[in-house]
């Protein structure tokens, strides 16, 4: 790399909104929701497909949410698609309310998607009841309008309460740019998206059934006697309690589901997941609880990859620590380095909830995990760390031809995320040896990390 900036020349890549992206935060967040075949799939897919523009995809556990990012008319935003129910009639209602109550919470937009020819259903109905209360902006997707017969029925559904409802075909594209460009025009700017609002640090316990989650809540609760007050919702809603420890007050995004017996046994797994999803969107920072007195499971490995793919600040807390003996200690190590080595970077705190053994000191691991979590690095800092560090480890050599890193710079924090400017593929291994060597110097202590590598298109290769 040469002092001189000539050879950067942004001609040289196609990147749509680029510029808007550094620096800007983390995208905001629209929630498409509704009931079971009503098109919600069809409707992202339209939404991603007439701007071509899916970047990634990050799918959680099985028939939960999946989240695109999204550009329209120069906005970045992230869609989610809450598709996938297979509730049975007894469960529609508690399912419609929890997928509705999880993206209010989460997104900054909601558009409920509603069949037209079908008309309004009870769980249209309460999923509206909720939405009304969420105080975001929602839109209403009156979907499969595809005759002057269905424009009069999309116009019976006002009595959603929702507003107008916008007649689209997400099959055929009607109506979708108006549509979308209600919703874009509602959105916040990224830096005051639901992921970067103000007050209190917001931080999620979670982990699999009874590991400890409510018992650590109310001893870190009861010990320090100062609850400063809970905020309750709907039956369906969870409640966040407001703690204070170590002279700030916290928001513990609680899971009230997670304590809840649900009658459908078959459903349960499925109830968890929505609403291990729900709390750490909603936070900044993740506590994952894991039982130090028994092996690790695939359960547990579930909820820290849910944690990573959500890009949240991460602290691993071992519970029930007063149960382990010398030997389980052993065993756990083991464990640890043979099945966490993807958390390696995870503050990691041994606690016990029931006898309050060192729950002091998850204070000072969530305040470092959150401070690398918002760590900005200037860019020239940033590129003459890289100008070091590639001169002494070159990437290697890819179809007989070297790639060259040409500039670096933070595109984002929480989490910080980096993009390189290259002239060819960099190899996953080294991208890995790059974030192992960002670690070694900058820290990021309890934050994921990512890396974006943008290849600089060959001249004459572009369509003109």
């Amino acid at each position: 790399m040469s002092d001189n900036n000539t050879w950067f020349d942004e001609t040289d890549w196609e990147i749509e909104g680029f510029s808007e992206e550094i620096g800007s935060g983390p995208p905001p967040v629209v929630a498409v929701v509704g009931r079971p075949n009503v098109g919600k799939s069809t409707l992202v897919n339209r939404i991603l497909g007439r701007r071509e523009a899916v970047v990634q995809d990050v799918p959680g556990v099985t028939r939960d949410r999946v989240s695109y990012d999204a550009v329209w008319i120069g906005r970045r935003f992230v869609v989610q698609d809450t598709g996938g129910w297979e509730p049975d009639a007894k469960g529609l209602q508690q399912l419609v309310a929890e997928q509705a109550s999880v993206a209010m919470r989460t997104a900054d937009a909601v558009v409920l998607v509603v069949d037209t020819v079908v008309g309004a259903t009870a769980g249209d109905e309460a999923a509206a009841r909720i939405l009304r209360r969420s105080g975001k902006p929602v839109f209403l997707a009156a979907n499969k309008v595809d005759s002057e017969k269905a424009e009069a029925d999309a116009a019976a559904l006002w009595s959603l309460g929702l507003g107008q409802p916008y007649a689209i075909s997400a099959m055929h594209g009607r109506g979708v740019a108006e549509l979308l460009d209600a919703v874009v025009s509602a959105l916040p700017p990224a830096a005051e998206s639901a992921s970067r609002g103000e007050g209190p640090r917001r931080v999620a316990l979670v982990g699999k059934p009874n590991v400890g989650k409510s018992s650590l809540l109310n001893r870190l609760a009861g010990d320090q006697r100062s609850v400063v007050h809970e905020v309750p919702g709907t039956t369906v809603d969870p409640v966040d309690s407001f703690i204070e420890m170590g002279g700030k007050v916290w928001r513990f995004v609680d899971t009230a589901g997670l304590r809840r017996k649900v009658r459908q046994a078959s459903g349960h797994e499925y109830y968890a997941a929505v609403r291990t999803r729900g709390a750490i969107d909603a936070a900044e920072v993740a506590v994952v609880l894991v039982d130090a007195a028994e092996p690790l499971t695939e359960q547990d490995q579930r909820v820290l990859s849910m944690v990573i793919e959500a890009g949240r600040a991460l602290v691993l807390a071992f519970n029930k620590w007063d149960l382990v003996d010398e030997e389980r200690r052993y065993l756990l190590e083991r464990e640890v380095d043979r099945d966490l080595v993807q958390v390696r970077w995870a503050q990691r705190v041994n606690i016990s909830a029931k006898t309050g053994r060192a729950v002091h000191k998850l204070v000072p691991a969530l305040e470092q995990a959150l401070t690398s979590w918002d760590t900005r690095i200037p860019t020239g800092r940033l590129n003459a760390w890289i100008t070091e560090v590639i001169a002494a480890t070159p990437p290697p050599v890819r179809g007989g031809r070297q790639p060259r890193i040409l500039f670096a710079t933070q595109a984002s924090a929480r989490p910080p995320t980096f993009v390189l400017f290259t002239t060819g593929f960099l190899e996953a291994g080294y991208r890995r040896f790059l974030e192992r060597r960002l670690r070694e110097t900058f820290g990021f202590q309890g934050s994921p990390i990512r890396i974006n590598v943008r290849m600089r298109e060959k001249r004459g290769a572009r369509p003109h």
